[in-house]
């Protein structure tokens, strides 16, 4: 997921992807402790997607404009 894809959404989608995302990285981790995970990489991905959205948000919150 693009920085640029999360601009052009409205805050509560931003927050319902976030919710979204925490939750399976919820379910990663409990994969990656039964030994089930396939992809361990996946994580990091969704780790890094969160971080992403939290900037977006906290652009916004400091009216920012990036691009």
């Amino acid at each position: 997921m693009k920085a640029k894809e999360l601009r052009s959404k409205s805050i509560d989608e931003l927050n319902k992807t976030m919710a979204d995302l925490k939750t399976e990285l919820f379910n990663l981790r409990f994969q990656l402790a039964t030994g089930e995970l396939d992809n361990p990489m996946r994580i990091n991905k969704v780790k890094k997607d969160i971080a992403r959205i939290k900037t977006v948000i906290r652009e916004r919150e400091l009216n920012i404009n990036v691009e």
